[in-house]
């Protein structure tokens, strides 16, 4: 069996779990088409992770029918996704890092950094539940919140809701999305709604703005 305490050291190895968390929907399996895709890797360097992590048992990966991961894989993959999640919020509020400015630092050090590290940012920030995006904060344990968003796209007119969560890999898009006032927990209403994917008239702390629904399809809201 592969040493699991040396894979688990390598930059590689991490962002493959975390990819593959981030992947899998229940029971589904995960193709190795799709996780190249994802990481922009050729299919067989997945394919090679995928038997080294399997060999240490972090994952179950079957030729021709997907992965998925292990009790234990999962329990990595959320201690990996703690440290970035934590590093981005340190990043925001400590740091004074813009928003579209951490994802990048957060994958560089969350490599570096040791896990009495992680727990004193965790204790520096009062144990938070999300980060600057909105993404649920994983425990130390390794227990994650479930939350019940609806993206703003979907979102009935004229109800109002406040923003939850914020997600686009595109640095660009999150600058312009927080440039119309779209923050966490602001106050937003739909006002119009065009057909066909068309544009989406909000109203966002009193403010109005159209967006495109590329745009409204990264902000998720809940209920006032």
């Amino acid at each position: 069996m592969a040493d699991r305490a040396d894979i688990t050291r390598s930059e590689s190895a991490q962002n493959f779990l975390k990819a593959m968390f981030a992947l899998q929907q229940g029971d589904l399996r995960v193709t190795t088409n799709t996780l190249a895709e994802t990481l922009n890797m050729k299919a067989p360097s997945i394919t090679d992770m995928a038997q080294r992590l399997t060999e240490a048992g972090l994952l179950d990966y079957q030729k021709y029918q997907g992965m998925t991961l292990t009790e234990a894989g999962r329990a990595l993959a959320l201690k990996i996704i703690r440290r970035h999640r934590l590093i981005e919020l340190y990043l925001v509020s400590e740091l004074g890092y813009a928003l579209h400015e951490v994802h990048d630092e957060a994958e560089n050090l969350e490599h570096a950094v040791s896990d009495r590290f992680v727990e004193a940012l965790a204790a520096r920030l009062d144990d938070p539940a999300t980060d600057p995006h909105g993404d649920p904060i994983p425990t130390a344990s390794g227990d994650i919140e479930q939350r019940e968003l609806d993206r703003l796209t979907d979102w009935p007119i004229k109800q109002i809701a406040v923003v939850a969560r914020i997600k686009s890999g595109n640095q660009a898009m999150l600058q312009y999305i927080l440039d119309r006032g779209f923050y966490l927990e602001a106050r937003v209403q739909v006002l119009d709604r065009e057909p066909f994917d068309g544009p989406i008239t909000t109203q966002v702390n009193g403010a109005t703005h159209i967006i495109g629904h590329q745009v409204a399809d990264c902000i998720f809201v809940e209920p006032e």
